[in-house]
């Protein structure tokens, strides 16, 4: 009979965060469109007007978190007054209503250029075209907020691998949010049929998936550190990290050195890119989560050499 008496042994000792697939793909799609429209912003205002199908596809692009990303946090939440009621007040100390208001305004500022670029495509008079280059500019601002502050956003819970490396976490959402901007649009110039910017695309990628490697590693070093990795989570990162870091890399080099030849390992890296960003995010959900019903690695955590020490 004793060995069938429960105690608080093994149990978990925080609650993991009631997160769904549906808040990774938000968070994906959040950096995606976030850092498309930095991309098309800086091409339309330093390109001199030999970007302007990128700086297309980028707004259009743009658009994806305009539409689809209040959809997701919805549903995630469940009742469409709770988003309403996050915008009626501002707390500068809380990453969720920071995160509410940065979301819309990159919604209207995106929308506004989208929406003016959509009539200037159309040929109709007026005076769209420099509406859409002055919405851009607030929505580009916005834009980086929605590739970083996800990260911040989890890492402000207790859960004890979002909150041990924060820093880098949002090093790695923000270079991952660019190389997938860049694997994204890349894909758009090749199957239209354009040859104008593709590598230099590939370039962008490469350079932010180089960042993101570094992030990752630096991260990790975190987590050991502060003990909430083990061996069991440094095999699914490093199956993620080659996934969605080592082999683009490897394709976008083969592709460079083969010139047009390369178009297809290319064309493969930037889809890699893609399906490896949301990979990424989604393990770092799960992974999260299981850091959280872990109590070993929650108890470990809270050690005093792992909390934030106080300012004198």
């Amino acid at each position: 009979m004793a060995d069938n008496i429960q105690t608080y042994y093994d149990h978990p000792q925080l609650k993991p965060a009631p997160f769904s697939w549906i808040v990774a793909l938000y968070v994906y799609l959040a950096g995606l469109s976030g850092s498309s429209q930095m991309v098309a912003t800086i091409a339309d205002l330093f390109g001199g007007g030999r970007l302007r199908s990128l700086v297309r596809r980028g707004r259009y692009l743009s658009l994806v978190g305009t539409v689809i990303g209040p959809v997701l946090l919805i549903m995630d939440l469940h009742t469409p007054q709770r988003f309403y009621n996050m915008l009626r007040i501002f707390k500068a100390t809380s990453p969720m209503s920071i995160g509410s208001y940065i979301l819309s305004v990159f919604s209207v500022f995106s929308a506004l250029t989208g929406g003016a670029q959509f009539i200037f495509d159309r040929a109709i008079r007026g005076p769209w075209r420099w509406i859409a280059r002055i919405a851009q500019v607030p929505a580009a601002g916005a834009g980086g907020g929605m590739s970083v502050y996800t990260a911040s956003l989890l890492a402000s819970t207790s859960t004890p691998l979002w909150a041990a490396s924060p820093g880098w976490m949002a090093v790695r959402f923000g270079s991952s949010s660019v190389a997938s901007a860049g694997a994204a649009l890349a894909l758009g110039e090749r199957w239209s049929g354009g040859r104008g910017y593709g590598r230099k695309l590939d370039a962008l990628a490469v350079a932010a998936l180089s960042v993101e490697l570094y992030a990752a590693h630096l991260s990790q070093r975190d987590y050991q550190t502060k003990g909430v990795w083990g061996d069991r989570e440094a095999a699914v990162w490093d199956s993620i990290d080659a996934l969605g870091g080592y082999l683009p890399l490897a394709l976008y080099t083969a592709g460079f050195f083969l010139g047009r030849r390369g178009r297809t390992l290319s064309e493969a890296a930037s889809l890699a890119t893609l399906v490896g960003g949301l990979a990424m995010r989604l393990a770092m959900q799960y992974a999260g989560q299981a850091s959280a019903s872990d109590p070993r690695t929650s108890l470990r955590f809270a050690q005093p050499e792992n909390l934030p020490r106080a300012q004198s």
